[in-house]
């Protein structure tokens, strides 16, 4: 059995208080910075033998995605460490009130197997402009990718200070959650999964940040450009072969406007990836022939209007448009996880509205229509992570929006400053003056309810 990560080594180069100075936080940030880009060509190789990226996706969305996130806490670290000062209420003036952030501990960040680099690297940076010592432990499914990130971690930084791990998280996890009491976990991938490392911290009241899935819908209103809708659809859809938490995983569209969209689909597949999306270097693979088996299924349970050509040994499935899917069928139920995509016709607002209410909470909602008040409607009447209204997935790359889930899509957010946020507790400090010390604050207060009354509203 391989060893674990020595933790308790961890706790005490934390306690040392080593992790906390700005200079040395400054300092790992362009470290993580200078080794990303020294193995930006290794990550390349890695993420195309694991996912098929190409060079323009892995920069899009894995490497360039880091980069600009360790960017942005390079940028901003000096502001966030910071004392926020607070106002003071009646009753404690002249006392002066601010907010301390400070580094939890050490943390594990469990990242998964379609953005690897990205899933995991991105909290990691924000850990570590926090102040924290940090366990990592990647995927085992993307084990190229994963390969050069251990490298890079171990070549680069102390194992006291960072611990990488790839193996089976199964086997891993538990094992160190129980034998060891994490400040804080955060945990990206399944829903299922994502319970069980949830009850594992509750054991220790260890707080957790969960970024999960779902069934996230995307609703085409009959005023939508419908062009540009497609395209903006397909483009996250199929993105990563599909295997995005944020990618819209069914269309909900006006029953006028179905087959202008359904025909608008496949005109944006044919310009996107051509007449054989297999060859092409736009469109990646299936990370392995489990999941591949679980998403064939998925294509008896509809009709398929364009795709459906699929190859078990190159872990290959079309980009599929269905059409006349149940919405009992498993491919309703369950998060799809790959490049199918369900498109059902909606009447009325709340017949979409029963179909989305079958899977709460997602993580992500999209709605494509050019009616402001239709627009406010769907914002305020789904309960959703973060999304977007004529667009899909780009919310995630503004460093200014909090990314996350509620319900059984997660709980907590990240991204810029809420990942440091994150990754930090705010101390509530109130620093009172002795100069100023009126007796009416003591006993006896007999007397002074009326006073009271007039301070504490």
């Amino acid at each position: 059995m391989p060893p674990l990560p020595d933790l308790l080594k961890m706790r005490a180069y934390f306690d040392s208080g080593a992790t906390r100075p700005q200079a040395f936080r400054r300092q790992q940030l362009k470290k993580l910075r200078d080794a990303v880009k020294e193995y930006a060509g290794a990550f390349e190789a890695a993420l195309y033998t694991d996912l098929k990226k190409s060079a323009e996706e892995t920069w899009a969305t894995e490497t360039g995605f880091l980069l600009s996130e360790v960017n942005n806490q390079l940028k901003h670290l000096s502001s966030w460490m910071e004392p926020e000062t607070v106002p003071t209420n009646l009753l404690n003036l002249p006392s002066k009130s601010f907010i301390l952030p400070e580094p939890l501990g050490v943390v594990l960040i469990i990242g998964p197997w379609n953005y690897p680099l990205q899933l995991l690297f991105t909290p990691l940076a924000g850990a570590m402009a926090a102040g924290n010592c940090v366990v990592l432990k990647a995927s085992e499914f993307a084990p190229a990718t994963a390969a050069v990130m251990k490298q890079l971690i171990e070549q680069n930084f102390d194992k006291e200070y960072i611990s990488f791990t790839d193996e089976d998280g199964q086997t891993v996890i538990p094992r160190m959650m129980e034998n060891f009491r994490f400040d804080h976990v955060f945990y990206t991938g399944s829903t299922t999964v994502g319970r069980v490392i949830y009850k594992m911290a509750a054991e220790k009241l260890v707080p957790v940040t969960l970024e999960l899935g779902g069934k996230s819908p995307c609703i085409v209103e009959a005023d939508a450009n419908i062009k540009v809708a497609a395209k903006r659809i397909a483009m996250s859809k199929f993105s990563n072969a599909g295997q995005m938490c944020v990618a819209p995983d069914y269309v909900l569209v006006h029953v006028s406007k179905k087959e202008a969209l359904i025909a608008a689909f496949k005109e944006a597949l044919q310009k996107f990836f051509g007449k054989d999306a297999e060859s092409s270097g736009e469109f990646g693979k299936i990370i392995n022939e489990k999941q591949f088996d679980r998403l064939v299924r998925y294509l008896q349970q509809g009709h398929i209007l364009t795709g459906g050509d699929h190859n078990r040994e190159r872990l290959y499935i079309a980009p599929t448009i269905l059409d006349n899917v149940s919405t009992d069928a498993p491919i309703m139920q369950e998060e799809i996880f790959g490049p199918l995509l369900p498109v059902h016709g909606f009447e009325t607002t709340e017949d979409a509205k029963k179909i989305i209410a079958a899977n709460p909470n997602p993580l992500a909602f999209y709605v494509f229509t050019s009616d402001s008040k239709k627009e406010k409607q769907w914002l305020n009447d789904i309960p959703f992570g973060g999304g977007c209204v004529n667009n899909t997935a780009i919310h995630l790359l503004n460093h200014n929006l909090p990314f996350g889930g509620r319900g059984a899509s997660g709980s907590g957010a990240y991204h810029g400053k809420f990942t440091f946020d994150t990754f930090s507790h705010k101390k509530s400090i109130l620093r009172s003056p002795t100069w100023f010390d009126p007796a009416m604050k003591y006993p006896p207060f007999k007397g002074k309810l009326k006073l009271l009354k007039w301070l504490i509203r």
